[in-house]
């Protein structure tokens, strides 16, 4: 029988929060996080860090759910490196002092948490990461045991914003009119990507089970293909659960399922992993030549919507959805990662994009000062 997971919650607020708002036009839902959490295990401390002086709106969510909020202020420079080394601290701390703690949740889309993530796997803690697919690192993504996307939280979660922030929208709505800002829409889950796209990696668990001689149950698949792919959701190829997930390749004659009443067998048929060998990095020349057209643009800093728009009027053929991007700001936060853009996150305007440092290679060397000469006696 599996060890029961005793989950300790950290979250990096400033970052989650600026990251739901300028991708998916919400309010940060703390209740769908746990809800998320609490489905794998019991939560027995929550932590959320920020500069509650800015947040105060949302501290009365954190306070029903009884997360404990501790003040963080960005160092005299404006950075919040201190405060990012407050949470890893407090997290070892809890590892260390707290056996009975065997998982970690790390609510953020901060690369800079990756050290911290390795760092608890090697304690031989389970990690879990909460964020979005279109702001977290791909590489904090894959880095954990499993990473929970917010965007398949959003059916869970109420839709509807709290009263005090719907009146500050309202208040804000006359005086972006006069600005000419469009409005911004309330986003919806991203639409499912091609059940074939999932093929690879259930071919791969299944040829696992295989290897180990182990009967290929369901829970037993969906942890391997965790273990070979910690980004793996079902939810992302619109399935409800996991039993859900099989039913959909069992209808689209992917696989064989045998069995019943939570003992399913599943096996593949014939060689399904021919069906999708797209991977995400053949993305990368088409957005990379819109970048290299719009230079002086994207250089100056563009919303993230004029620039899919700019690829599908140059490449109307491209599909992100082919490479694996359930939406265009997913493509571009793996682009961040590859450092083709740099983004900029903003609560009103959304994502600000700007050409990385592919495009700004740093200046080569001086070459050394030429020894002097000797002169001839």
């Amino acid at each position: 029988m599996d060890e029961k997971l005793k989950i300790a919650v950290f979250i990096d607020f400033d970052n989650i929060e600026i990251g739901v708002k300028s991708t998916l036009q919400r309010e940060f839902d703390v209740a769908a996080v746990l809800d998320a959490l609490k489905e794998r295990g019991e939560i027995v401390t929550k932590i959320a860090y920020a500069n509650w002086g800015r947040q105060e709106t949302s501290t009365r969510a954190l306070a029903e759910h009884a997360v404990q909020m501790v003040q963080r202020d960005p160092s005299p420079r404006g950075d919040k490196n201190g405060a990012d080394i407050n949470l890893a601290l407090d997290a070892l701390e809890m590892a260390f002092t707290h056996d009975h703690i065997n998982a970690f949740a790390v609510v953020s889309g901060d690369s800079d948490f990756i050290a911290l993530v390795n760092k608890l796997k090697q304690y031989d803690k389970r990690v879990f990461v909460v964020g979005g697919r279109a702001f977290t690192s791909t590489i904090l993504q894959k880095n954990c045991h499993e990473f929970i996307s917010y965007e398949s939280l959003l059916d869970d979660s109420k839709s509807a914003r709290p009263a005090h922030h719907i009146q500050q929208q309202q208040q804000q709505q006359p005086a972006q009119a006069q600005q000419g800002a469009p409005p911004r829409q309330h986003q919806r889950r991203p639409p499912p990507l091609d059940l074939a796209q999932a093929l690879p990696l259930v071919d791969r668990a299944l040829q696992v089970l295989e290897r180990r001689e182990v009967r290929p149950q369901l829970g037993l698949l969906k942890s391997t293909m965790l273990q070979l792919d910690s980004t793996f959701n079902e939810k992302a190829y619109g399935a409800g659960s996991f039993t859900d997930f099989v039913e959909k390749l069992r209808k689209a004659e992917y696989v064989d399922v045998t069995g019943g009443e939570g003992r399913y067998m599943i096996k593949r048929r014939g060689r399904v992993a021919e069906a999708s060998t797209t991977k995400p990095e053949q993305a990368l020349p088409i957005l990379r030549d819109v970048l290299e057209t719009h230079r002086l643009e994207v250089d100056n800093g563009t919303l993230a919507d004029n620039l899919a728009e700019w690829v599908r009027e140059e490449s109307p053929n491209f599909d992100w959805k082919e490479y694996g991007f359930q939406e265009f700001p997913e493509l571009l936060n793996y682009a961040q990662d590859k450092l083709l853009v740099r983004i900029q996150p903003d609560e009103e305007k959304g994502l600000t994009i700007f050409l990385g440092p592919e495009f700004h290679p740093p200046a080569p060397p001086e070459p050394p000062p030429a020894p002097p000469e000797e002169l001839e006696e």
